[in-house]
């Protein structure tokens, strides 16, 4: 019953939250750098208050999943604008790279000293400028968690930037911002959140905290992600999406993810998909290998028995089955036409390369059971 929680300092939810940050704004400084994806205009709601509060800021733009380079760039324009502080406004991948530009611009050694796996993975030694996370998406529950994801193209693999002082010094979840999302991204993010409130659910650090929140994040899901994907302005589901992101965000965070997002890391650094399409495709092939080889090898875990609450909470059905499970998953990625990894440019001549590195993934470390080599090939026969 041992355990750590940790989040961002204040959390602001809510529809029309994101208007109500002004007052904090003008505690971090005169000079912001503010971090958007393709289309800046989606941060008119942060920007007009940074106008009306006299605050300078500039534009930074990440309009892909953020590279190693991306973010040292996007570190040297904070440090020439002289930015006090930084605004991350976009879905995960913004998020992300705005919340890696506010370690680096303080950090100085390069990112390679820091980065997990290809770099030396050494700590932070100075506070990451100010940094208030504000995404537009349901899916990544990035504005809550200690770590960065960032892709190495020249070694074709995703790495960590993770410290405990990336946790943004708030994070504004705001429903209102995820009506313009497109079908097909409420799907692929929404699937996302799945995975990420899944996956702690059963990890083998999964604690009674991090439990509940879980529980609550997968009934929302259950009652509101089709909903979401077929009337993308609906109020009730889109703030059951994004509360369940949050609550996907505050689980990983303290409770670790598994063999889903252990291949998609790697993966995603091997072909040019958007992480939360490999998490969607993998989510049912991953569950059904994680049961057969915990009934397998460690048949009397409590952790068949915690899919098994899954299995009941998503059919919503008390008898409901560890089968029923895996087709319920199937049958939801069906029904929001979720692509094979095959069509997405994953080649059969890639998979031991694969496997090798999501054997060595971080994610792995929480799945419940260690999976085979063989195990982790079948994962991506299956989802090819």
């Amino acid at each position: 019953m041992n355990f750590e929680f940790a989040t961002s300092t204040k959390i602001l939810f809510g529809n029309g939250s994101i208007r109500e940050i002004g007052e904090d704004l003008s505690t971090f400084g005169r000079q912001c750098l503010v971090v958007t994806g393709k289309n800046g205009d989606r941060a008119k709601p942060i920007t007009n208050q940074l106008e009306d509060l006299k605050i300078n800021y500039t534009y930074y733009s990440i309009d892909t999943e953020p590279t190693i380079e991306c973010v040292k760039n996007g570190a040297a324009q904070a440090i020439l604008s002289d930015a006090e502080f930084v605004i991350g406004i976009g879905g995960g991948s913004v998020i992300d790279g705005a919340k890696a530009i506010a370690a680096l611009a303080t950090n100085k050694e390069g990112p390679l000293h820091y980065l997990e796996i290809i770099g030396n993975g050494q700590p932070l030694t100075c506070d990451p400028l100010p940094y208030i996370a504000i995404p537009t998406t349901a899916g990544t529950g990035t504005e809550v968690t200690k770590n960065s994801v960032l892709t190495s193209p020249e070694n074709k693999v995703k790495v960590s930037l993770r410290h405990p002082l990336m946790l943004p010094n708030i994070a504004i979840v705001d429903p209102e911002l995820t009506y313009s999302v497109p079908p097909h991204i409420t799907a692929s993010t929404g699937l996302d959140t799945l995975t990420q409130l899944i996956e702690p659910f059963v990890s083998c650090v999964a604690n009674p905290l991090t439990n509940s929140l879980c529980k609550e994040g997968i009934t929302r899901v259950t009652q509101s992600l089709r909903i979401a994907y077929q009337e993308p302005f609906n109020k009730d589901a889109r703030e059951d999406m994004a509360l369940a992101s949050l609550f996907g965000g505050l689980s990983l965070a303290n409770s670790r993810l598994g063999a889903v997002h252990g291949i998609a890391g790697p993966l995603g650094g091997m072909i040019n998909t958007a992480h939360g399409e490999l998490c969607a495709r993998l989510l049912p092939y991953v569950t059904e290998v994680n049961i057969r080889a915990l009934r397998n090898r460690n048949g009397n875990s409590d952790v068949l028995l915690r899919y098994q609450e899954v299995s009941q909470i998503l059919n919503q059905r008390q008898d409901a089955t560890l089968s029923d499970l895996v087709n319920y998953l199937h049958n939801l990625c069906c029904d929001l036409k979720i692509s094979s990894l095959g069509k997405h440019g994953l080649i059969t001549a890639d998979f031991s390369e694969l496997v090798t590195k999501a054997m060595r993934a971080s994610s792995m470390k929480g799945n419940p059971i260690v999976l085979e080599d063989t195990e982790i090939a079948e994962i991506l026969t299956n989802a090819f």
